[in-house]
Formats: C-alpha cells, sequence, structure tokens
C-alpha cells in the first residue's frame, strides 16, 4: 500500500457492493486490522434487487457498522430523465459513471483516502481506481494471499453465507435490469422476481426510428425474451455452454464448481465497482 503522505487525518473507505467479495473484505477488515476507523460506503442505485438490501443489512447487524448509502435523492430514475430516456448499455455506462463512481468521488472530496479493494489474490484484474491523487487503492486480499476459497471460507465461517441472489442463479450484485446479464439471467429474474422483470420491461422503449429504440439486450425486447419459445431456446443453448464448460474446467478448484458460480468472458466485463 502506498503511503499518503499530508499532516490530515486520513480516511479509510470500504466501498460495499453487495457481493461476496466486498462483503468478505469487510470481515477480513475488522478480523485482521481492527485498529482501522474504516467507513463503510454503498452507493446505491435504488434498483438493487431485494436481497442485496437484505444482505448488506445482516453484514451491518454482524459488524454492529452502520453503512453510508449514497444516492438517496438522485437515483436511476432520476439520470434515465437526465439522460432522455437512453437506457445505459455496455457501450454508454452512464449508471456506473453518474450512480457509482461520482457519487463516490463526491463523498471522498479533496481528503486523503485510503480505498479498500476486493480484488483477490487469484484474481488478474484491478476493479475501480479513482484517478483522482487523493484516492489511494489498496488490496488486502492479494497482501495476505486470500484467494477464492479463502473468501468463501470467510463468509461461511461468520456464518454470513453467500449472497441469496447467487443460489437462483444471478451472477452479480448491481441493479435488477443491469445490461450485463447473460440472457439465462434474465430468465431466472423473471422465474424469481416477475414483479421486477416486469418493472425492467417498462423502461425499454420500442420505435421504427433506430435512434429512438432502447433495449435492455441489443436487438431483443424483453417482451421478446419472455416468449416461452424463446426461454426455450435460451436454456438449450445454456445447458450446450455448460457442457462445453465442464469439459473445460480442467484443475479449477473444486470449492469453485461446488458453489456453482462458473463465470465466462460474458460475466466477468461486468462492471466490477457493482460486482465485487
Amino acid at each position: 500500500m502506498s503511503d499518503v503522505a499530508t499532516d490530515k487525518p486520513v480516511r479509510h473507505i470500504l466501498c460495499l457492493s453487495g457481493g461476496k467479495d466486498s462483503t468478505a473484505l469487510a470481515i477480513h477488515l475488522r478480523r485482521t486490522r481492527p485498529h482501522l476507523n474504516l467507513e463503510y460506503v454503498f452507493t446505491d442505485t435504488l434498483k438493487e434487487l431485494q436481497e442485496t438490501y437484505d444482505y448488506l443489512n445482516r453484514l451491518e447487524a454482524l459488524l454492529n457498522i452502520k453503512i453510508i448509502r449514497l444516492n438517496a435523492k438522485a437515483g436511476f430514475d432520476h439520470w434515465l430523465t437526465v439522460f432522455g430516456g437512453l437506457l445505459p448499455s455496455p457501450q454508454m455506462r452512464w449508471c456506473t459513471n453518474m450512480l457509482k463512481l461520482k457519487p463516490f468521488e463526491e463523498f471522498v472530496g479533496e481528503q486523503q483516502v485510503v480505498s479498500y479493494v476486493g480484488i483477490r489474490a487469484d484474481e488478474n484484474r484491478s476493479g475501480y481506481i479513482s484517478t483522482k491523487p487523493n484516492i489511494i487503492p489498496t488490496f488486502p486480499f492479494k497482501e495476505d494471499g486470500i484467494d477464492y476459497a479463502g473468501v468463501m471460507r470467510i463468509l461461511n465461517e461468520s456464518g454470513l453465507g453467500l449472497p441469496p441472489y447467487l443460489k437462483w442463479g444471478r451472477s452479480h450484485s448491481g441493479c435488477f435490469f443491469c445490461f450485463f446479464q447473460q440472457p439465462m439471467e434474465w430468465v431466472r429474474l423473471l422465474e424469481n422476481h416477475p414483479d421486477q422483470f416486469e418493472e425492467a420491461m417498462k423502461y425499454e422503449k420500442i420505435s421504427n426510428d433506430p435512434g429512438k429504440t432502447f433495449t435492455w439486450i441489443q436487438g431483443m425486447p424483453l417482451s421478446e425474451l419472455r416468449k416461452p419459445e424463446t426461454i426455450a431456446g435460451i436454456r438449450k443453448r445454456y445447458e450446450e455452454r455448460q457442457q462445453r464448460l465442464k469439459k473445460q474446467r480442467g484443475n479449477k478448484p473444486l470449492v469453485q464448481t461446488l458453489a456453482g458460480l462458473e463465470t465466462d468472458e460474458e460475466t466477468s466485463r461486468a462492471c466490477l465497482i457493482c460486482q465485487l
């Protein structure tokens, strides 16, 4: 971790997403670095799964902490209006910028901050690292050699366990209508949270003018995805892909296989600040 040269107090901040890694990091830091005066922050889009909110509430109770919730007055709907109804997409990630990064940097201000990031020792990715010179990232899991199995152990030993949305096949936290969801995840959202699937569908706009058509999945509105024949095709392709992955699994750690958390390139593209 880089030293921060300043005569002002240094703030220590852990940004939580409601995912397994940042949650495990909060527990790990409490055990290994109890001297830290940590601030726990959650940038709320106001469109998270209820399971995410419940999981964060359980973490608060477990550690006896207060998680600061940002964006209470300017969630997704506010910024959707600002952007003229243009839904976020991989090419236009305004949701990440306006609902995750900007609120965090505004919360930090110009004070010197050490930002704790839940990238594991077995991962080759950097996550969100602010370009602001007063924010210094540090990676305790990498420093302490904690990999996937270590994260699982931390969560299980704490009694908190995995985020409940993972049990029905959601790969990461974040908005329930995240555009990085795989088609099979949309099907599972329909099955497990039909009300939120309907809400996501209402955001879509279909027009004869290509420039006025906004859908979560390029080329397929959710009204088409929910048709039985479309779902059958998605399930078939999903099973075929799972069989390919099974053959390619090789020496993947058993704990990851048993957890049912196989990932592929598409899933790993998701915004890391939402996913950790």
